[in-house]
Order: C-alpha cells, then sequence, then structure tokens
C-alpha cells in the first residue's frame, strides 16, 4: 500500500515539475534560483537548508507554491488525457453531446467563414494601410471616436441560438420510448450527473456561516494581511465570504487567477498591441459591433467603451487562448472550418465578460490578463456545448432538476404554458447574469464563483430569483409577460438570495 502511495505522489512530482517547465513563469523562476544557489547566503555543505532559506528569504517560496496550486487546481486535476480518437465511440452514452459539441463549434466557424466569403474579406486578415494604421495607432486610447463601416456586419450568433441547439439535443433512445417522444420544452432527459440542494448546501457551506470572518471583524485589515501574505489559497478562501472590501478585489481576483503580471506579460500585450495596429481582421468589426450593441448602451458600462475595445481586440488576437481552453473531442466526418487567432469567434455578448473587470483596474494590461484568465477557466464553458460538470448543459441541467424539485408550482405553471424554463433564464446563465445585475452585485456573485470556484451558483441564483418573483409569475400566461417581470434585477441582492436558497427545506 506504501508503495503505491508512494508511485502515486512521485507520479503527481513529475506531472507538477513536467507543467511547471511548461508555463513562462519557469525561466525566471529557474535563473533566479540559479542566483540564490551561487550567493554567499548559500553554503555548499549544508546546500539543502541554506537554500531553503533563501528561497524563503526571497519570496520564492510562496511564488512556487501559488504556480503549483493553480496547476493542480486548472491542469492537473483531471486525468491524463490518454483517450484518443480512435476510442471515443457512440457507444460513450454521452457521446451525442460531445459530437454534439464539434458540430456547433463547426457550425459557428462556418458561420464566421460565410461571412468573410460574403463581404470579400480575407479570413486571416490582411495588413492596414498606411492611413488606417496611423489613424489607428492615434486613437488607441479613444477608439470609440475611430471611424469604421459596420452596415454589413452582425453577431456571428446570439445566446437564442445556443439555446435552440441545447432544447434540440436528444440522447440515445430508450428501450422503452422514441425519443422522438421526449418532450423539447424539456431538458432533464440528458443524463449527466449534477448536485442535489444538499449537496451544494455542502459545497458553499461556507455562505451559511454566521461566524465572523477567521475571527477577525475588520475585513479590510484581514484583506490587506491576506495580500501582505500572498498565498493564492487564503485569497481565494476570503472571497467565499462575498463581502469583498471593493478597493482589493481587483488584488484578490489576480491573485486565485494567477494574473499578477510580469515582464514577459507586458511584452505579450504589446505584441498583441502592435498586431491589432498592423492588420485589419474581420473579429475588429465583430467586436466593434457587439461592444456598440451591448456595453455602449448599458448605463453601467458605456464610459468604459474605448477600454474594452482595446481588450477585446487583443484578445481575438491571442493565441495562447486556444491552447489552454480545452475542447471536446470527438470523431465527425466533414470539413472543419478555421476560427480567429484566439481561437473564439465573437458572439453577440461575449464584452460583457470583459466590461465587469473595469471597475477593478486602471490599466488595461493588468485588466486583460485577468479578464483572459477568467475566461479561460469559466466563461467558455458557458459559451459551448461540452460534458463538464459546470458546462452549460449541466448548468442548464442543474436549473430544471432544482426548479422541478424546489419550485414545482412554478414548474407546472411553465408546463401548462408550454414554456421552456431555460427560455426565461437562459441569458443569465450564459452570461453569467453580467448585463443584468448591478455591478456591486455582479462583482459579489463573480466573488462566489471565484472564492468556490464554480459556476453552479449560477442556477442557484436563477432558481431563488424565480422564487423570489414567483407571485407575479403565476399570474401571467405569456413569455413576454414572463420576462418583462424578471427584466429589471436592479433590487436584487446577491448574497442573502443566495443563503436563503441554501437554506431552505
Amino acid at each position: 500500500m506504501e508503495e503505491l502511495q508512494d508511485a502515486s505522489i512521485h507520479h503527481m512530482t513529475a506531472r507538477v515539475i513536467s507543467a511547471i517547465k511548461t508555463t513562462k513563469c519557469y525561466e525566471p523562476i529557474y535563473k533566479e534560483l540559479q542566483r540564490l544557489a551561487c550567493s554567499p547566503n548559500v553554503d555548499p555543505i549544508d546546500m539543502r537548508n541554506t537554500l531553503e532559506e533563501a528561497i524563503k528569504g526571497a519570496g520564492l517560496e510562496t511564488e512556487i507554491r501559488n504556480i503549483v496550486y493553480n496547476l493542480v487546481r486548472s491542469r492537473l486535476c483531471k486525468p491524463e488525457a490518454t483517450k484518443q480518437l480512435s476510442k471515443t465511440t457512440l457507444s460513450d452514452p454521452l457521446g451525442y453531446l460531445k459530437r454534439a459539441g464539434v458540430l456547433w463549434d463547426r457550425r459557428v466557424r462556418k458561420s464566421l467563414n460565410a461571412m468573410c466569403s460574403e463581404l470579400k474579406v480575407p479570413l486571416h486578415g490582411q495588413p492596414r494601410i498606411s492611413a488606417d494604421r496611423e489613424d489607428f495607432m492615434a486613437k488607441w486610447n479613444e477608439l470609440s471616436n475611430y471611424s469604421m463601416d459596420l452596415a454589413n456586419y452582425r453577431p456571428v450568433y446570439a445566446p437564442k441560438d445556443l439555446l435552440e441547439v441545447l432544447l434540440s439535443l436528444k440522447g440515445p433512445a430508450k428501450t422503452t420510448e422514441s425519443t422522438d417522444q421526449i418532450p423539447q420544452w424539456e431538458f432533464s432527459h440528458i443524463a449527466l450527473p449534477v448536485k442535489n440542494l444538499f449537496e451544494l448546501r455542502a459545497h458553499f457551506a461556507d455562505l451559511l456561516r454566521s461566524d465572523g470572518y477567521l475571527g477577525v471583524p475588520d475585513l479590510t485589515t484581514q484583506c490587506q494581511r491576506i495580500l501582505e501574505g500572498r498565498h493564492a489559497p487564503m485569497c481565494q478562501h476570503f472571497l467565499k465570504k462575498g463581502c469583498t472590501p471593493a478597493p482589493y478585489r481587483g488584488a484578490l481576483w489576480a491573485a486565485v487567477l494567477d494574473s499578477k503580471l510580469h515582464d514577459y506579460d507586458i511584452e505579450h500585450w504589446q505584441k498583441l498591441r502592435n498586431t491589432v495596429w498592423t492588420t485589419d481582421h474581420i473579429v475588429d468589426k465583430l467586436v466593434f459591433k457587439d461592444i456598440q450593441l451591448t456595453a455602449s448602451n448599458d448605463d453601467q458600462y458605456f464610459v468604459f467603451e474605448d477600454v474594452l475595445y482595446q481588450v477585446l481586440l487583443c484578445f481575438s488576437r491571442d493565441t495562447d487562448i486556444g491552447s489552454c481552453v480545452d475542447y471536446e473531442a470527438f470523431p465527425v466526418k466533414g470539413r472543419t472550418y478555421e476560427g480567429p487567432p484566439s481561437g473564439v469567434v465573437p458572439f453577440h455578448g461575449i464584452c460583457m465578460f470583459a466590461a465587469p473587470f473595469c471597475y477593478l483596474y486602471d490599466s488595461p494590461v493588468n485588466l486583460y490578463y485577468t479578464f483572459r484568465a477568467f475566461y479561460i477557466r469559466y466563461c467558455h464553458r458557458l459559451t459551448t456545448i461540452n460534458t463538464h460538470p459546470q458546462g452549460i448543459v449541466s448548468l442548464c441541467l442543474l436549473f430544471e432538476k432544482l426548479l422541478q424539485t424546489y419550485e414545482p408550482q412554478l414548474w407546472s405553471h411553465f408546463r401548462e404554458l408550454q414554456i421552456q424554463p431555460l427560455r426565461v433564464v437562459f441569458k443569465w446563465l450564459m452570461r453569467a447574469f453580467s448585463g443584468h445585475l448591478p455591478p456591486d452585485q455582479l462583482l459579489i456573485l463573480w466573488d462566489l464563483i471565484l472564492g468556490f470556484d464554480s459556476l453552479e451558483i449560477l442556477p442557484l441564483f436563477a432558481i431563488i430569483i424565480l422564487s423570489f418573483r414567483k407571485e407575479s409569475l403565476m399570474q401571467v400566461a405569456s413569455l413576454d409577460n414572463i420576462e418583462a417581470i424578471l427584466a429589471d434585477l436592479s433590487s436584487i441582492k446577491v448574497l442573502p438570495l443566495v443563503q436563503l436558497a441554501l437554506s431552505r427545506d
């Protein structure tokens, strides 16, 4: 038994070391360790102990611990990717979902390619003419004044397009029924494991504790101490209370998402910016179009229009994103289509994932890297069809099961009206409530996502909003009236409602 444990520890250690070597921070840390090893403070006779002390004194120990923590949390907690396409067969009970994911991605990319053909513009972009390049560079900090003809451009897809695909999903037929008999307004036939309320209550248990945070009533002082310690796990734990002092939220999020700026990050940002300056790409138009349709018309975010242009344009050029996002593979015949450099095809509302970060950072560079890390870890799961426990399919299923179990009257009401409950809340789920909640409340909700490392808070929160307005919902009989009742969430307070949802019988 001990030999097996030793082998397991050795195996994990080897994986951690291998993963660290692939990170951009490996080389500067390695050089710093070499410098410390040659310093007078390190005794060659007692190399191990004196080098450990030198590492601690230089603050490298905490940095290395945070790197390992984030690697294990994001990449190493999953089984190694040993499955090959040849082993993925149609006998996989979730194969139809994986296939749907591949087909959805292909459909989106095909639409982008078709738009390029229709407008006679190259998919991979083209060099900006000299006058345009100079104009773009001159207006980089005020791109809202940059003139661009967007009349023929439209969003590649919107949340409702993804919802229609999800509602049309049908799993393998059971022996007692045909898939044609599955009601299309219901989503619960999809066989993905999701938590029940008791399991959610256990996962979010810290929200139900009434004791002061770590025995310290002054949250600002405690927050400062945690940030001084620079330990990512402590920063993450602090966010679980949902009462983060606003001035420190940006630093806490950067610590949890490992998005602290290094010299190589600044250089990378400058390269992305220069690529935007020199190359005209179709995604530029789609980014401008999306911001003008959403954030520019939002009272809470229109003032950040210029910085959103910078962040989303650089995001569209960042090839690191595609290599960091996990896409499920499944053998599907047919033509494949290329996408933008980042691999992310802009859709209606994509800028609303970035907009809330404008309240946290003055610098677009700091904003960019924390937003990018948040998108890679969470947002991409909300816009792709996947079997991940926190993917949009699982969240939709969790929402329906919670609604059926804890609000049977509302469920029956929707059923009688033949209205899919998901149609009411899907825009909330897919955008993680951005653009629907006031920014101060949205940031608290995203505190909880980061603190508990879970998107499952979204369907739970959606359920309690419906419960909160149940009386009004039961009195109307059309989707338009239901949406009108739920349109204004300005009076909603996240923390007390989430706590109420978790404490109900």
